[in-house]
């Protein structure tokens, strides 16, 4: 992960009271990396209420702590983190848990998302997106790495063509620019992002979004991802 001082620009794009005070749990094996995770995001605001380096200790302490979001990597000794993600939400449907780990491969994302994760990230993303990452997992959203976002949307497309799904017979009518919109979010595009591709501003992009979900009756990106392949948007 690429460790950035906050003194950097990109930081005032995030303004600290959307997320000052949020606890977190960090849960990772490495403890160098989870030791400048923890540096990194306490100079955000963020309060890191707990600390384990495996998923039996993530089950644990997500029990005694009630975090408010589990940042949590997938390959760890023992107990793993889509298996510990199954456990805490057997035991709290409520929590929030975001995958950040180095693996981007399909069944690994799949499964975990499957488990109940509210996001999948690689470790070398910007911090910028690890924040936002946060947030959304604490608003109940599912944000994914745009390259895992990629890798998921084309084993969707493999299991479409050896099942073969048919697109439903009448789908939802969309905009030239919904459809746009969709094929973005299919992508794993983050607002900004968006904005810029439509030459839009990240606001509006944020509007059309959430405007998309609720018409197609979708609860967060990821089922965007999967509606955008079923019915060829992707």
């Amino acid at each position: 992960m690429r460790i950035r001082t906050i003194n950097e620009p990109f930081k005032f794009f995030l303004p600290r009271s959307m997320y000052i005070w949020m606890r977190l749990l960090l849960v990772d094996d490495h403890t160098l990396f989870r030791r400048g995770l923890r540096e990194l995001l306490e100079g955000y605001g963020f309060v890191i209420a707990g600390e384990a380096p495996t998923g039996s200790g993530a089950v644990r302490l997500a029990r005694e702590l009630r975090p408010d979001v589990i940042v949590m990597d997938v390959s760890m000794p023992g107990m793993g983190g889509v298996e510990a993600t199954r456990a805490i939400l057997d035991e709290d449907p409520a929590a929030r848990i975001l995958m950040l780990t180095i693996s981007a491969k399909e069944e690994e994302v799949l499964d975990a998302l499957v488990a109940g994760a509210c996001g999948y990230l690689l470790k070398d993303a910007e911090v910028a997106e690890i924040v936002a990452g946060i947030r959304a997992a604490a608003a109940g959203e599912a944000m994914i790495s745009p390259i895992v976002a990629t890798r998921l949307v084309a084993r969707l497309r493999e299991q479409r063509s050896r099942e073969r799904v048919a697109a439903p017979a009448a789908p939802l009518p969309l905009t030239a620019r919904e459809r746009d919109i969709l094929r973005l979010l299919a992508q794993g595009r983050g607002n900004s992002a968006i904005a810029a591709e439509l030459i839009i501003s990240p606001a509006t992009a944020k509007t059309h979004v959430a405007q998309l979900l609720g018409k197609l009756g979708l609860d967060n990106r990821v089922q965007a991802a999967v509606y955008a392949v079923r019915h060829g948007v992707a």
